[in-house]
């Protein structure tokens, strides 16, 4: 559409995103209302995602003085997106701006169950455990219930709003990706 020539000489202008610097210069199509609601709310919350992300960061160095062990912790949160996209594929759901928020809870979700895996590690290792041992205890024995009855309680929370126009998006990201979520299988 942007580019066409017009019968007076001119050409069509086309504006994503900003206005038009002299809407009087030429004849223009600003893709506005639903869209731009669309655009802001995405871009606001992939915001608000990205300084939760390094909230986190820095909370979790803080408690570990240390730089590592933070990224350690946070390095299931990428994988969520194996849950969540195919969970919305699935129920046929858009990704809609409720599940941004779920992605943003289930992040804190995440990091909570990689702090219980990771300190129960350093707790075996300060006890004299090998460090592979540590971790497969950490896996099986000690995180395993409270990382479960989590995952279990966030899926059965999501299941009352699942049919919710609305809200389904965030139960999606709740629910699909709690059942694959990385950070039970790994540490």
């Amino acid at each position: 559409m942007a580019g066409q020539a017009l019968d007076d000489g001119g050409t069509l202008g086309e504006y994503f995103i900003r206005q038009p610097s002299d809407p009087y210069r030429q004849y223009a199509v600003k893709w506005d209302g639903e869209w731009q609601v669309t655009y802001e709310t995405f871009r606001d919350m992939g915001l608000a995602y990205a300084v939760g992300l390094i909230l986190i960061y820095l909370l979790v160095v803080a408690q570990f003085r240390s730089y590592l062990v933070p990224l350690v912790i946070m390095a299931p949160i990428p994988l969520t997106v194996i849950g969540v996209m195919p969970g919305h594929a699935l129920f046929g759901a858009n990704f809609t701006a409720t599940s941004m928020i779920g992605m943003i809870a289930l992040a804190g979700i995440i990091v909570r169950n990689s702090i219980l895996l990771v300190d129960f590690v350093n707790l075996k290792v300060a006890e004299g455990a090998a460090f592979q041992d540590a971790v497969m205890q950490s896996a099986f024995r000690a995180a395993a219930k409270p990382i479960a009855l989590t995952a279990l309680a966030a899926m059965l929370g999501a299941g009352f709003i699942l049919d919710d126009p609305i809200f389904n998006g965030l139960a999606i990201c709740s629910s699909s990706a709690s059942w694959c979520r990385p950070s039970s299988r790994s540490s």
